[in-house]
């Protein structure tokens, strides 16, 4: 169990309200986040980069996804601004299951819940893999923190 990355901060401002199961997603991905993560910094241009753990701060800007990554005594670690564009279908995607989803809970059968979900999780894992070949030379995470990391990012493009 790995702790690099210590506290999350989102920044949602002009951003839509967020819906309530919008905001549970949130809750959760930076529950589980915080609770167990794998997130670091490689050396770059020969320079060293401070150790874990990190603050991370996550951010829409000029239609960018912003890593703000700070020390945990809050000194800049490393900054990377990702395209949104490889992210576009999967999320769009990953919300459309999720509205499925949400919908099905309500009124449908526990084995077609179970479809929908299996559905939402391979969407989900897809959408991790996106993030962690957008962060390659930048950060590396593994799978479990891609695919909570890629929940936050689907909150951050839902008012995007």
């Amino acid at each position: 169990m790995s702790r690099d990355i210590c506290h999350i901060e989102i920044d949602d401002s002009g951003l839509p309200a967020p819906t309530p199961e919008i905001e549970q997603e949130r809750k959760v991905a930076i529950f589980d986040l915080l609770e167990d993560n794998s997130f670091t910094l490689p050396d770059r241009d020969g320079r060293e980069v401070p150790a874990a753990p990190y603050r991370l701060g996550l951010a829409i800007r000029e239609r960018r996804l912003v890593f703000d990554v700070d020390t945990e005594a809050g000194e800049d670690a490393a900054e990377f601004h990702l395209s949104l564009s490889p992210f576009r279908q999967v999320v769009k995607d990953y919300w459309q299951i999720c509205e499925s989803y949400y919908d099905a809970v309500k009124k449908l059968p526990p084995s077609q819940i179970e479809a929908i979900d299996m559905a939402r999780r391979g969407i989900h894992n897809e959408g991790a893999r996106v993030l962690q070949e957008r962060l390659e030379g930048k950060a590396e995470v593994d799978h479990d923190t891609a695919r909570r990391l890629f929940t936050l990012v689907c909150v951050l493009h839902f008012g995007g």
